[in-house]
C-alpha cells in the first residue's frame, strides 16, 4: 500500500475515536480474567459526585543523578511532579500526576462520575482534564485494579528496562571513573531488580568529538554486555546519529544482542531502508523504536485520537510501520492521553505494531504505563525510572526476574499518604 492510500486507510479507522472497526486477539493470559457486571458498575459510579478536587507537589527523587544525553544537559537528581486528587461525596478518593490548572478543574465538582466517565469507553471527552485521576477514583469506587477496567487484556507481569543510565560517564565530580560509572549504575539498577537496561548513546553529536564519541558509545555498550550477559541491552540516539555513523557502531556492538534501538535518527524512509538493510547484514535483530519526539513540535493539525500529536507526525510514523521500518511506537503516555491510549491500542496491534508508551522523566507514570499494559496488551516493555516518589508507597508492584508484577489493589495500586 502506498503512502497516500495508507494514510487515507488511516485517517477512516480512526473516525469517531472509537476505533470500532479493528479487532484482535488478546495475548493468551496466565490467570483468568476478572468478570464484572459493568451495568452494575455503571451505576455505582452514578451514585457518587465529585465533591472535592485538590492538588498537591510531590518530590520525585531518582536512584542516583542522571547525566545528559545526546541533546540535552544534565537530568539531575529528580524533579517535582503535580497531582490532582478528586474525592466523592461519599468520601473515594482517587489521584494521579495530573499538570491541568487547578481553577479550570472545579467546573467538575457537584456533578456524577458516571457523567464524566463511561466504564466501557473510559474518561468522556468534556471531562478529559481528569484523564489518570478518574481511573484511580473510577478503580476505588469499584474496588477494582485499572487493568481490570480495560479488560485485562495483556499479562499481569509487564517487562520492564530501567531508563536511567545516561552519560554519567561525563558527568559529575567522579566523571573520571568514565565507562566504569555506567556499569556501576547498571549494577544499581540490577540490585533493585532490573534485568533490562537502556543505554543512552550519541556522545558524538554534541559532547564529544565526533569519531571519540561513536568509540565512547561502542566502549560503553561492550562493557555493560560483559558485565551483565544474561540481560537486555536496549539503545536510544535521541536522533543524535548520522545514518552512517550508526551503521558504524551496529556493526561495532553486532555481538552485544541489542533488544532494541530507539530513535537511531530523525524519522525518514531512506534511513531506515538503509538501517534495516545493515541490520540483515550483521545479523542484528534488533527492535526499531521511534515516534517519541514529535517531528513538528506539535504545530500543525492534529490527528484524533493521539492527544497532542500531529496528523504529519502520525501518518508518517504508520507509513514507516506498514514497511516494517518501525517496529514500536514510542508516544508519550500523556501526549497522547490515558483514554486515548485504551482506544487506538487494538489500531496498532492490527498493525503489528508494538507499543511502550514514554514515561520518562516521573517515576509515577512508569505504574500508569504498567496499568495501560496489563489491561489492553500489545506493550513489549514498559519505561523503567527507579527513584521515589514522596508520601508514595509503591509496594503493589514487585520486579521479578524480567517482569513488573501487579497486584489486585484498586486504581492504580498506588497509596498516597498526604493531608
Amino acid at each position: 500500500m502506498n503512502r497516500r492510500k495508507f494514510a487515507q486507510s488511516l485517517a477512516v479507522s480512526i473516525a469517531g475515536l472509537g476505533l470500532n472497526s479493528c479487532h484482535y486477539e488478546p495475548r493468551l493470559q496466565t490467570t483468568e480474567i476478572t468478570i464484572f457486571d459493568k451495568t452494575a458498575a455503571a451505576r455505582e459510579l452514578s451514585e457518587h459526585r465529585l465533591s472535592k478536587i485538590e492538588s498537591r507537589i510531590l518530590s520525585n527523587k531518582y536512584v542516583r543523578p542522571v547525566g545528559r544525553n545526546a541533546r540535552n544537559i544534565s537530568v539531575g537528581q529528580g524533579g517535582l511532579r503535580k497531582i490532582h486528587i478528586l474525592t466523592t461525596d461519599k468520601g473515594v478518593k482517587g489521584w494521579a500526576q495530573s499538570y491541568w490548572p487547578d481553577e479550570s478543574l472545579q467546573k467538575f465538582v457537584g456533578i456524577p462520575v458516571a457523567e464524566l466517565f463511561d466504564i466501557e469507553t473510559g474518561t468522556l471527552n468534556h471531562a478529559i482534564q481528569l484523564d489518570q485521576p478518574m481511573y484511580d477514583l473510577v478503580g476505588n469506587i469499584l474496588n477494582l485494579p485499572v487493568y481490570t477496567l480495560l479488560g485485562e487484556q495483556g499479562p499481569r507481569g509487564i517487562p520492564i528496562y530501567s531508563g536511567e543510565n545516561y552519560f554519567d560517564d561525563l558527568e559529575f565530580e567522579d566523571k573520571s571513573l568514565g565507562i566504569a560509572r555506567v556499569n556501576a549504575g547498571c549494577q544499581q539498577d540490577y540490585d533493585l531488580g532490573y534485568r533490562a537496561f537502556k543505554l543512552k548513546i550519541g556522545r558524538g553529536y554534541k559532547w564529544m568529538p565526533r569519531l571519540e564519541g561513536i568509540q565512547r558509545d561502542i566502549e560503553v555498550t561492550l562493557a555493560v554486555r560483559e558485565q551483565f550477559p544474561n540481560c537486555k541491552i536496549l539503545v536510544d540516539a535521541n536522533n543524535g546519529y548520522a545514518v552512517q555513523d550508526l551503521l558504524t557502531y551496529l556493526t561495532a556492538v553486532k555481538d552485544c544482542e541489542l533488544f532494541w534501538i530507539e530513535e537511531p535518527f530523525q524519522e525518514g524512509r531512506e534511513g531506515l531502508l538503509r538501517l534495516r538493510e545493515h541490520m540483515y547484514k550483521i545479523g542484528c535483530n534488533a527492535l526499531i523504536a521511534d515516534g517519541e519526539g514529535r517531528i513538528d513540535k506539535g504545530e500543525g493539525e492534529l490527528m484524533p485520537g493521539f492527544g497532542y500529536f500531529t496528523k504529519r507526525h502520525i501518518e508518517l510514523l504508520f507509513s514507516l510501520a506498514s514497511e516494517q521500518l518501525i517496529d514500536v511506537f514510542l508516544l508519550d503516555l500523556n501526549l497522547v492521553g490515558f483514554t486515548n491510549w485504551r482506544r487506538i491500542m487494538p489500531m496498532l496491534q492490527q498493525e503489528n505494531i508494538l507499543a511502550s508508551p514514554h514515561t520518562w522523566a516521573s517515576s509515577l507514570r512508569t505504574f500508569y504505563a504498567a496499568q495501560l499494559g496489563a489491561g489492553v496488551g500489545n506493550m513489549i516493555m514498559v519505561e523503567g525510572i527507579p527513584g521515589s516518589v514522596e508520601h508514595v508507597d509503591f509496594s503493589a508492584y514487585r520486579l521479578a526476574g524480567e517482569v513488573m508484577e501487579l497486584s489486585d489493589a484498586p486504581g492504580f495500586g498506588l497509596s498516597l499518604d498526604v493531608q
